[in-house]
């Protein structure tokens, strides 16, 4: 049964929007950080000769680089300032929570509240640094030998400036972009770093539209086909839409206490997602296979022919190439153990049965304390068992047929998720501002009736 707020959030008429000064005001800060973001995506890094580039870059089409550059908003492409995106610092945040659950001194800074949230905030910034520094000096040792084959070069002037140059360059644009993240998610509306990752997917649906469609008028794609593949499309929107709005509602009771209508015992509901690690296992399992992949996928290019070590470098990065089995097998496991891992991150089952247990709060049938801890940690696992074998199949189905289909459409599963679920996630938290504004209208008009009389 929907709650009130939620009957009165979509009852929220256009008009409240217009007054919700606000509100617009972090719309406008969102969208024009993200319109930053798109344009630095066409900085090229100095030193690139972007035609020559242009030309090149179709040899890793259908590799992993695709994938990446599709996050990007096809900013690896153009070798910008912004390449890498926002993958190093995920990365980094992975490796600090990981370190976090195994390590007891980062527990016990992680216990400490805000001030330990802000050193391990630090700690994660540092690794940003570490790793876009790592992955820079190969993304450009790469670029200089970048089409040595085909007689072609990308770098105007390589050696040793040029190196020392675009790490600092990448280095400055992941940051960048990292700051900018934060500043949307305190200013303006929805999470930031997912807002960026979802402008860089969005950015390319256009192109990727007009490709498919431009497809289906030469013949390369029957029409039969092709209309399949929309309604697929359309099918897994209300899929994800549907399954990420499903919760399991665990009925929480309180002590009897006395109302104007007697002696009644108060109910409410612990909503539980059943998906309640978002859309952070796909980002997390992507970024971890993104890191190691970057770096062999240029160093292949850097030492093709040259040794045994290269050419097997080279064939690594074939069997991973994005849609073969084995990456399709390796991000199916990292997104069914990020899954569970951040499920438990993001919930305590002790914790919560302790405060419930502090309030008076029980489920009815199960024994505050200890048996509560266990009933919750096992419909935790039951619904997070659901929830990642949701997610597995969203990433991975659509992937694998539309590959075996042979129709080259970016908008795969995961690009799709990421979309719906950080647009869902946006559109709520706007509605939680529009009702809070309608709330304070209430409330200020409830004082000035107070006050005259």
């Amino acid at each position: 049964m929907a709650s009130a707020s939620d009957a009165l959030a979509s009852n929220i008429s256009l008009s409240k929007f217009a007054q919700a000064t606000e509100l617009k005001k972090r719309l406008w800060f969102t969208l024009g950080a993200l319109i930053i973001f798109r344009m630095l995506s066409y900085v090229p890094l100095p030193g690139i000769d972007a035609t020559q580039l242009d030309l090149l870059t179709q040899q890793t089409q259908g590799g992993v680089l695709d994938f990446f550059n599709n996050f990007t908003g096809g900013a690896l492409n153009r070798a910008s300032v912004v390449a890498l995106g926002v993958m190093p610092y995920i990365t980094a945040s992975i490796v600090v929570q990981l370190a976090t659950s195994l390590s007891p001194q980062l527990n016990a800074i992680k216990k400490e509240g805000e001030s330990g949230r802000k050193r391990l905030n630090q700690y994660t910034r540092y690794g940003t640094v570490a790793l876009t520094a790592i992955q820079g000096w190969f993304i450009a040792v790469g670029l200089e030998s970048f089409g040595a084959a085909q007689g072609l070069q990308a770098v105007i002037e390589p050696g040793m400036m040029f190196r020392i140059g675009a790490v600092i360059s990448l280095v400055g644009g992941t940051l960048f972009l990292m700051w900018i993240g934060e500043q949307i998610t305190s200013r303006g509306i929805g999470n930031g770093i997912s807002l960026i990752i979802m402008a860089g997917i969005v950015a390319r649906l256009p192109q990727t539209m007009v490709q498919l469609f431009e497809s289906g008028r030469q013949g390369t794609i029957d029409p039969l086909r092709l209309i399949l593949i929309i309604l697929g499309v359309a099918a897994l929107v209300l899929f994800i839409c549907f399954m990420e709005r499903a919760q399991r509602r665990i009925l929480i009771q309180y002590p009897k206490r006395q109302t104007a209508r007697g002696v009644q015992a108060e109910r409410s509901h612990l909503p539980l997602k059943l998906n309640t690690a978002g859309v952070i296992p796909p980002i997390f399992a992507s970024s971890l296979l993104l890191l190691p992949l970057t770096i062999t996928q240029f160093a292949g290019n850097m030492t093709a022919g040259e040794s045994a070590w290269g050419d097997f470098i080279i064939n690594l990065n074939t069997y991973l190439r994005h849609g073969s089995p084995l990456y399709m097998t390796l991000y199916g496991a990292g997104i069914i153990f990020f899954s569970f891992f951040y499920t438990a991150v993001v919930f305590n089952p002790e914790e919560t049965a302790d405060n419930l247990k502090k309030y008076g709060g029980f489920i009815p049938g199960i024994r505050p304390g200890k048996n509560t801890e266990t009933y919750f940690d096992y419909v935790l696992t039951r619904i997070t068992v659901i929830g990642a074998a949701y997610l597995t199949l969203i990433c991975l189905l659509p992937e694998y047929l539309i590959a075996s289909m042979g129709v080259t459409f970016l908008m795969g599963g995961t690009s799709l998720l990421i979309v719906v679920n950080v647009t869902m996630d946006t559109v709520t938290q706007i509605q939680s501002h529009l009702l809070a504004h309608q709330y304070g209208d209430l409330i200020k008009k409830a004082k000035l009736k107070g006050r005259s009389r």
